[in-house]
């Protein structure tokens, strides 16, 4: 009979004890999986967000990690909003002109933006405003014709069905919206459903006025799929969302606005634009609202990808040294969250579930060194047998390492089942799935040793480390019960 088998047979003698001990070990294994593949989701996501599109974010004075977060992961609160003239400061000529013809205030200023050399686009966002528990964007269509995302930028949104918003639509006027893969499917989101919007909070004040739902996004691993983006200009006409108008003239006449009695102009109260605040306008009635005039126009932030990086820091430095607004560099805040905050955490977690499987393996120390006792007449037999003192302690040692690897391997299973009931969870949140057969990141042996240099074939899921680290723990915590049964006296025992 072999060694594993006879130890297999002594585990099944001590079937409960054994059991228990193993299980305490697969529960240990468990949480080591579920944090090392929390650690893949949140790697995985920063990386997808790693470029962003763009590299820089020009938002309200204050703090530059909440600036990021709202703009980028659409999470905290948005600091305070900019002057819409800002934004204008980064179009080139035609862009430029456009804006202030659109909204009723053509000007005829034919120059750039200041800032518009430096820069290949510039993309406003517009915050506040909540679709259920999602937050809603209200952008220009650039947001999906402009940018790219990705590790390496390359990828531009697709539209799992229909297409992007327009800024003036001859179907539905200003009112268009497109849906993050998420949204969509968490509310039950199809093309040409009439969404509204709930203002500063998802149990808010509801806005009467519904965006038609012409874009459905395919799904990307980024924050934009837990978002709903509406046409700016819509966003712009609905209650609440314009600053003050200046005192009427003599005439009723609002400045920059057509007088009171023209078709286009709904209702002025208290210096405020009021656009029929619900759906039950005509179709001709919507296409004629006009545009909110560009002093009562605010954005939240602009996102901003600049020609070159080398002209990034006279950006930050020219717009920061000003009153209005300040500029941050996303990737180096995303970064530093990820380095300062998430990771030290991660690492704790991580030592705990470690000290969790090292009580385990010291409780199958325990469980095999208390049995000794009774074992000891049954070794005894095996000496008087033939059997040799080595062949004995290997028995107690491959004893410890089946009910290590074994609790061991029920514990991965464990943890990607937890991973995968978990994982509809986790997409909502984070925007990254995970299944069942998901690893945890792969690690290189040779850095981890101390080596330098690029050996790729050395990299493997850090799931895979458990299996040395579980057999040199078995070998450890089996020692002592298996010197117990080298040092067996076979006389003394088979006398009693």
């Amino acid at each position: 009979m072999s060694l594993w088998k006879i130890a297999w047979r002594s585990i099944e003698q001590r079937g409960l004890a054994s059991s228990l001990t193993a299980f305490s070990m697969a529960l240990g294994v468990m949480l080591v999986v579920a944090v090392l593949s929390i650690h893949g989701v949140v790697q995985t996501s920063f990386r997808n967000n790693a470029n962003l599109g763009y590299n820089l974010i020009v938002g309200a004075k204050g703090g530059k990690l909440q600036l990021t977060l709202n703009s980028v992961y659409y999470l905290s609160q948005p600091i305070e909003n900019i002057p819409y003239e800002l934004y204008l400061e980064f179009l080139p000529q035609a862009a430029r002109q456009a804006e202030l013809q659109l909204a009723l205030r053509a000007r005829g200023e034919g120059r750039d933006g200041e800032f518009a050399p430096y820069v290949d686009f510039a993309i406003p966002l517009c915050l506040g405003d909540y679709f259920g528990r999602f937050r809603v964007v209200g952008t220009t269509p650039d947001m999906f014709e402009q940018l790219k995302f990705g590790a390496e930028g390359e990828r531009a949104y697709e539209f799992a069905q229909g297409r992007n918003f327009q800024r003036r639509s001859d179907e539905h006027g200003f009112f268009e919206a497109v849906v993050g893969a998420t949204v969509a499917a968490e509310m039950g989101v199809q093309l040409g459903d009439l969404i509204s919007t709930t203002h500063g909070d998802p149990e808010g004040m509801g806005h009467g006025r519904k965006f038609t739902v012409v874009g459905i996004l395919a799904p990307t691993g980024t924050p934009n799929d837990r978002a709903a983006f509406v046409n700016m200009e819509g966003f712009y006409l609905m209650k609440g969302h314009a600053k003050p108008l200046q005192a009427p003239g003599a005439d009723g006449a609002m400045p920059g606005l057509p007088r009171p009695d023209d078709v286009a102009t709904r209702e002025l109260v208290a210096g405020e634009v009021v656009i029929d605040d619900d759906h039950s306008a005509s179709l001709p009635d919507q296409l004629a609202i006009p545009p909110l005039p560009i002093e009562q126009r605010e954005v939240t932030a602009i996102l901003v990808r600049t020609a070159s990086n080398l002209v990034a820091p006279l950006l930050q430095n020219t717009i920061n040294e000003g009153n209005q607004a300040q500029v941050v560099l996303p990737v180096l805040e995303i970064f530093t969250l990820f380095e300062v905050f998430v990771k030290p955490v991660q690492l704790i977690l991580l030592v705990l579930t470690a000290m969790i499987c090292i009580v385990s393996g010291v409780s199958i120390l325990v469980s095999i060194y208390n049995s000794m006792a009774g074992r000891r007449h049954e070794i005894a037999v095996m000496r008087a047998l033939g059997a040799s003192r080595t062949a004995v302690l290997s028995i107690i040692l491959i004893e410890s390492i089946m009910l290590s690897v074994g609790g061991g391997g029920i514990g991965w299973v464990l943890g990607h089942a937890l991973n995968w009931l978990a994982g509809p969870v986790i997409e909502r949140r984070t925007g990254v799935s995970i299944g069942f057969f998901d690893f945890a990141p792969s690690v290189n042996v040779y850095e981890l040793l101390g080596g330098r240099g690029d050996v790729h074939w050395l990299s493997i899921s850090s799931e895979i480390l458990l299996i040395p680290f579980l057999l040199l723990l078995a070998v450890i915590v089996g020692f002592l019960p298996a010197l117990a049964a080298y040092r067996t006296d076979v006389a003394a025992s088979l006398g009693k």
